[in-house]
């Protein structure tokens, strides 16, 4: 694809409705750290402070949302690409009418339609931009091709980890391919770590310090701390019964976390930095970095 012709679409893109949405991107170097349970948590907070949201689950091997929502989707992005689905059809309103939508493989065949195709699907996926407030965008774990390409299309990137040595190190090894990235903006976007499975809040503050000092020292790009979510057996429990922790036991101190870390980002400093991107904008940046 040359320039100009990447240009055209991301024009085509950016026809879209106001106000966008907040795009917000989960992501881990590893599986198995609680990435999806954030995902789900932290949109439940959003809901109780009045927001619109929509999961986009961007984990193309699993269906981590879907079954923590206790709902099988009729219809995935596919539907939308290649049934002419509407994006309203694709949506399936889980706990509290927060919206889930499945990727399945679509985004990954998007690179080969036609440009005029292309615009199309964009401008219905700008629809989103109507429809929700925020759209948390749960990626798959690790380094793959397919989740650096949604990192670096992300001007707002949580990046959950745990204290264990090997999840700290896949950890950075994720932001240097990220940093790396020849498509990576450091002026456009931020990362936020949420530390998860801590002991207690000292535990989640020594491992940013720990992360962001190697971060800065051999990235030169700081990270944001946005706070911790302790181990908290009741959250284990509300995964065995497919129920969000912050709808299944309000009062544990897994949801107190949850809504502290939804309020910091919710903050009028935190909104304010924070540009907002929209669905069309987002996705319009992925396809040109494949074609």
């Amino acid at each position: 694809m040359d320039q100009a012709e990447q240009l055209r679409i991301l024009k085509a893109g950016s026809q879209q409705p106001k106000p966008l949405a907040r795009v917000i991107t989960v992501t881990s170097g590893k599986g198995g750290v609680g990435k999806s349970n954030t995902s789900i948590n932290l949109a439940i907070q959003f809901r109780k402070m009045g927001k619109r949201v929509i999961i986009l689950d961007a984990d193309f091997g699993l269906a981590n949302i879907e079954i923590m929502f206790g709902a099988v989707p009729k219809h995935n992005l596919c539907d939308l690409i290649y049934q002419g689905k509407s994006i309203t059809d694709i949506i399936t309103w889980g706990p509290m009418e927060v919206g889930f939508i499945s990727g399945g493989s679509g985004i990954a065949g998007m690179s080969n339609l036609s440009r005029d195709y292309l615009s199309y699907i964009i401008q219905n996926l700008a629809k989103l931009d109507t429809i929700a407030d925020i759209i948390i965008v749960d990626t798959g774990a690790g380094i793959s091709d397919a989740v650096l390409e949604f990192l670096v299309a992300s001007g707002e990137i949580l990046l959950v980890t745990t204290p264990e040595p090997t999840s700290i190190t896949d950890s950075y090894s994720l932001l240097k391919a990220l940093y790396r990235h020849s498509r990576f903006d450091q002026n456009a976007t931020k990362v936020k770590l949420v530390a998860n499975r801590v002991e207690k809040e000292t535990e989640g503050k020594i491992l940013y310090d720990k992360l962001n000092a190697v971060v800065e020292r051999y990235l030169k790009v700081p990270i944001i701390y946005l706070g911790c979510v302790p181990e908290d057996v009741q959250l284990s429990r509300s995964v065995m019964q497919q129920v969000p922790v912050s709808l299944h036991n309000p009062g544990a101190k897994s949801t107190a976390a949850y809504e502290r870390i939804a309020g910091r980002l919710l903050g009028k400093e935190e909104t304010e930095r924070q540009p907002k991107r929209g669905m069309a904008a987002f996705f319009s940046y992925i396809i040109a970095g494949k074609r």
